[in-house]
């Protein structure tokens, strides 16, 4: 065990350090939630109760940059893999379920730099910051991270010489999982049909939860009902990880 969790800490290091090197990456994969921010922001309506709209829909672009940058990371692996960077990395002492597991650990530190960036963009603009909320929700938004930065390095041992399969199923994926959420537009006046769908999309949960602890809510069910969501992701995610990469050749 503990010469796991050495390995993991190694593969974290390795991982972490093109990050801290080149920290543009992390800006490049907001783009799109930063354009969305940018360009959907202004039409919403004011809230009911005379509040910022951004209080509703900033917590929803965080999740949606998690979502961005975590699914996306997969190509890294690929990218490793045809160098034959990952085949080196293979024979060496380092247990192969550390590969995984510090790969998808390093998936928080660029999360809580896009938060961050992201609340400090809205501030300014009526967004108001409930910090022992929005410390919670970058808990929760941890777990969820780890768990789809796992699925998409699976993903990426899977199309091992695809590299164009990796991105047909990543891009199927995302836009649905994202407007499934209700992350740009609220699910609840949609036909029945539609709300079927997103309750059985994780992603939900976890929006739920961060609307609501972002806004002071710490007590809502939606905070344990997106705890739960993330946790199982995150498993889901590690489990399927380590099974594939302990089977990569």
């Amino acid at each position: 065990m503990t010469s796991l969790v050495t390995d993991t800490r190694v593969v974290f290091s390795r991982e972490l350090r093109p990050v801290l090197r080149d920290p543009f990456t992390v800006i490049f994969s907001m783009i799109q939630p930063l354009f969305f921010l940018g360009l959907f922001a202004p039409l919403l309506p004011d809230s009911p109760d005379g509040g910022s709209p951004l209080q509703w829909f900033v917590p929803g672009i965080i999740v949606m940059s998690c979502l961005f940058g975590s699914s996306m990371t997969g190509s890294n692996l690929l990218y490793e893999m045809q160098t034959g960077s990952h085949e080196r990395m293979l024979v060496t002492p380092l247990r192969r379920p550390a590969l995984l597991i510090g790969r998808a650990l390093k998936e928080i530190v660029p999360m809580i730099a896009q938060a961050a960036l992201i609340v400090a963009v809205c501030i300014p603009f009526g967004f108001e910051l409930h910090l022992g909320g929005a410390l919670l929700g970058v808990v929760i938004l941890a777990g969820f991270c780890i768990g789809l930065g796992a699925l998409s390095y699976t993903l990426a041992l899977a199309s091992k010489n695809k590299e164009w399969m990796f991105w047909t199923v990543q891009q199927t994926l995302l836009f649905p999982l994202l407007l499934l959420a209700g992350v740009l537009l609220p699910i609840e006046n949609g036909p029945g049909w539609l709300q079927a769908l997103s309750r059985i999309n994780p992603m939900t949960y976890v929006v739920d939860a961060e609307r609501a602890l972002f806004n002071g809510e710490v007590l809502a069910r939606s905070t344990l009902e997106g705890l739960v969501a993330a946790v199982l992701v995150g498993l889901l995610g590690l489990a399927a990880g380590v099974r594939a990469m302990q089977r990569s050749d």
